[in-house]
């Protein structure tokens, strides 16, 4: 039986989300402000439409403005910069968020660097990359943000702990390394080629995996008490539920890992909800910094 605590990312997300929507009615009632997220989307991918529309929903219900934009998969690479240029001149919006993947006939460096950083609520423009990695104030992306909550949430201070990172994306792995050596982390960034990755894992007393490999991560690798943060998710076929079946997965081994952790996060329900909480939590965050409102005063 597992022994770790489950970091539940569905009760936490659900707290975000109200202090969102505390924080946008604020902007209302004493500044006459109402945030704005744009949502656009090309093409008619199955899980982004679920996605998207999950985003959509969730803005609504902080009392966010939410605008949303379908364009068809045979969208030109010029028609969506000129999307994203309108948007970026549009006063009521606040955030912008282009659903990835992209058809591949768009260059997606090219839409991403299209968008205004101050109101790149994903945290992907390379200004944004480069103010986190130097200690500014920019936009953090919506996932590791997640991430690093449900860390504070679970650990508090985290100074002189040992952390690891496995994968390197530009998206999860690298911000994700950075916000934990803001938070005074000795980190190290491991991935599919480390030497020993069992060795690395075993020292860590914060593991985050997103890797995006299934069970990669072996539980018996895991430091007894370590926190597992699990980015990971991955079908993978389960013919004891029957012919076709298929079952959701991280990159943890999460049986073994779960006897070893303090704490873990399941998959699914784990990180996932906490990455559309933190889009709308970013979207406040642009609409304070746009209006020169210092949020901590809301």
């Amino acid at each position: 039986m597992p022994t770790a605590k489950l970091i539940d990312g569905k009760a936490f997300s659900a707290k975000v989300r109200e202090g969102v929507a505390k924080d946008v009615t604020a902007l209302k009632t004493n500044h006459g402000i109402t945030p704005g997220l744009a949502v656009v989307i090309v093409g008619e991918d199955p899980a982004s439409q679920v996605y998207v529309r999950n985003k959509v929903k969730q803005t609504a219900e902080t009392g966010m403005n939410s605008f949303h934009f379908e364009m068809p998969a045979d969208t030109s690479e010029d028609v969506l910069l000129a999307k994203v240029n309108e948007l970026n001149a549009d006063p009521a919006v606040n955030g912008i968020l282009v659903q990835l993947p992209l058809p591949k006939h768009i260059n997606e460096a090219a839409v991403i660097d299209a968008i205004n950083p101050e109101k790149d609520v994903d945290g992907f423009h390379v200004i944004n990359s480069g103010l986190l990695a130097t200690g500014g104030k920019g936009m953090v992306p919506c996932t590791p943000l997640g991430c690093l909550l449900m860390l504070q949430d679970t650990l508090g201070d985290m100074s002189g702990k040992k952390a690891i990172v496995v994968g390197r994306s530009n998206i999860v792995g690298k911000p994700m390394a950075q916000l934990l050596l803001d938070a005074n982390c000795t980190v190290t960034i491991a991935h599919s080629r480390t030497k020993d990755l069992a060795g690395e894992v075993a020292e860590a007393d914060i593991v985050v995996a997103a890797v995006g490999r299934a069970e990669m991560v072996k539980g018996d690798w895991i430091k007894e008490g370590a926190t597992v943060i699990d980015v990971g998710i991955n079908r993978i076929d389960a013919p004891e539920r029957g012919e076709g079946k298929s079952r959701l997965v991280g990159d943890v081994e999460f049986g073994a890992a779960a006897e070893r952790a303090g704490a873990i996060t399941p998959v699914p329900g784990g990180v996932g909800p906490m990455t559309i909480a933190c889009l709308l939590k970013n979207t406040v965050t642009a609409t304070c910094r746009q209006n020169n409102i210092d949020p901590d005063t809301l």
